[in-house]
């Protein structure tokens, strides 16, 4: 019986693979520039297994809450294997008699030929444009999309980041139901597409969503806590930029995608983090109860899962340098002249109050976003 041959050379792609048998696979995550703590994302192919049962064994804990995900169409379509042929370190996995490439992941990844496929399904529509916000370090065209009102005459403006940390891919099925609400020919759609200008940066870490990084505590910083110049990244220099110009008084909040840990607490709910300005907190939470109120997909939203300013992780050293320059993309934006406020939301990889998140419900959930936000601003 010939060992099966494990990769990740694809876009996205991380593993590293200590050993492989007939029947185990002992591998790891690619930790890379990631130094200040483990994080867990990885993402591998399989070929030459077909017809047999196959374990695989992490170092780490790095398998999450309903198992990983699985694609037998190359990357085009995922569903979760499910936490019964699992736990936090392995997963037991039954090749199909004709399998070919088999890929497996943390969550259900989104790389650029993703954005790509629903921006060509889309690319007649008139209140969507996609131009080139900047190139990244390494040369690739970093996007931004604009949607809604394109005439410059829309009353409110609304901007929307996702892959601050590039591992956080949940995030961007979120995003595609946000932009297709504002697309619909309902009445969600109309007024959005009437009064509301909304700006989309969908990659801000275009290079490590391509290359597999794991992005969240990159060194010396990651992505999300660029934000206090000089930056070190051309995709927030140029958010900076693109902030100042863009807004003009109109910029009613931003809103930055992310996803949370693995499992266990806040890493299972959706939830907004708080922040440290009692006033700004107090606008995000009214947008908080029209989402609450704007809920119809399966994933459920409640404002009593909001992570407050001062609990767990959120302390100030996470929104503010020592000079007190904001350092995150929620707390530079907020500050802009005339914001109501700059919040970020958690959407978690797999599981929501018990409620399976993945790319269809995410991207309901996105859809229920946008109504909050017709919501709120009307």
């Amino acid at each position: 019986m010939h060992t099966p041959a494990i990769d990740c050379g694809f876009p996205g792609g991380n593993i590293l693979c200590d050993s492989v048998s007939a029947d185990e696979v002992s591998l790891r995550q690619d930790q890379r520039d990631t130094i200040a703590y483990p994080w867990f994302y990885w993402y591998f192919r399989v070929r030459g297994a077909s017809g047999r049962p196959l374990k695989f064994l992490f170092k780490d804990s790095v398998v999450g809450v309903r198992g990983p995900g699985v694609s037998l169409e190359g990357g085009r379509a995922w569903r979760w294997l499910g936490a019964e042929s699992a736990d936090e370190r392995s997963f037991l996995y039954t090749f199909p008699e004709d399998a070919g490439g088999v890929r497996f992941a943390f969550g259900m990844p989104y790389t650029q030929a993703d954005l790509d496929t629903f921006l060509a399904h889309r690319q007649s529509h008139p209140n969507l444009k996609a131009v080139t916000l900047c190139q990244s370090r390494k040369g690739r065209p970093v996007e931004s999309l604009t949607f809604g009102r394109l005439d410059g005459k829309a009353e409110h403006r609304v901007m929307l980041t996702a892959r601050h940390h590039c591992c956080e891919m949940m995030a961007s099925y979120a995003l595609e139901g946000v932009i297709d609400a504002v697309m619909a020919d309902d009445a969600v759609g109309e007024w959005l597409r009437d009064r509301v200008e909304f700006m989309a940066v969908p990659f801000v870490d275009k290079d490590g969503v391509e290359d597999g990084d794991q992005g969240k505590g990159r060194h010396p910083h990651d992505h999300n806590r660029d934000y206090a110049v000089p930056c070190l990244y051309p995709e927030v220099a140029a958010i900076r930029e693109l902030g100042f110009r863009w807004s003009g008084n109109r910029l009613r909040f931003s809103l930055d995608l992310h996803c949370p840990g693995q499992r266990g607490e806040w890493h299972e709910l959706i939830h907004f983090v708080g922040t440290p300005n009692a006033d700004e907190w107090a606008r995000t939470e009214q947008f908080c109860e029209a989402l609450a109120n704007s809920v119809r997909g399966a994933l459920p939203y409640r404002k009593e899962n909001n992570l407050p300013f001062g609990v767990d992780w959120n302390t100030p050293e996470e929104y503010e340098d020592a000079s007190g320059e904001p350092r995150s993309a929620g707390r530079w934006l907020g500050n802009l002249p005339g914001v109501w406020f700059g919040a970020c939301i958690e959407i978690p990889y797999a599981n929501a109050q018990g409620a399976e998140v993945n790319t269809e419900t995410a991207r309901a959930f996105g859809r229920d976003l946008a109504a909050a936000i017709r919501l709120y601003l009307d």
